[in-house]
């Protein structure tokens, strides 16, 4: 009876994978085409979550991404990416901090794939160079959050913001 294994073992899976929102702005064109490129990229990344139902949660990667370059001595913006990259996930028979890494890391890592593929594709459609984005280490990151908690320097639990 040692190795019995406990009832009710953590259950976990994906439900749905889908982009929520997508948003591309390239104010500056068709000017940009004519320059020299030099991109300043600028990232932000924003992770909500919240649960729809008894061990079913939603979690949303929101991205922007602002690449500016240089004409003339003045920075100007090249081309706005926005995406909502959502998922739909089942997690059931987590303790409440297994729940929240899973929630704040975990999930995030299955997603951000599917944002930087969406990034690119989007660049390149707009008539720029790939954009490809370095990837996240939202186990990092969701480590930090957890520090910076315990510490009272940050109170949000929820959501957090890269630069």
């Amino acid at each position: 009876m040692e190795n019995e294994q406990p009832k009710t073992n953590p259950e976990f899976s994906i439900q749905r994978i889908y982009v929520k929102d997508l948003s591309l702005e390239c104010p500056n064109s068709p000017q940009m085409f004519r320059v020299e490129w030099k991109p300043d990229v600028n990232l932000q990344i924003n992770v909500d979550t919240n649960r729809l139902e008894e061990d079913f949660y939603h979690v949303i990667i929101k991205v922007t991404v602002t690449v500016k370059n240089k004409d003339q001595d003045q920075e100007k913006v090249a081309f706005l990416i926005e995406v909502q990259q959502a998922g739909i996930f089942l997690l059931r028979h987590f303790s409440d901090e297994q729940r929240r890494h899973m929630l704040g890391a975990f999930c995030p890592n299955i997603l951000f794939p599917y944002v930087r593929e969406l990034v690119s594709e989007m660049a390149t459609r707009s008539g720029f160079p790939p954009l490809y984005l370095a990837p996240v280490n939202f186990d990092a990151i969701y480590m930090e959050q957890m520090r910076q908690n315990q510490t009272g320097e940050n109170a949000e639990t929820d959501s957090k913001i890269i630069h």
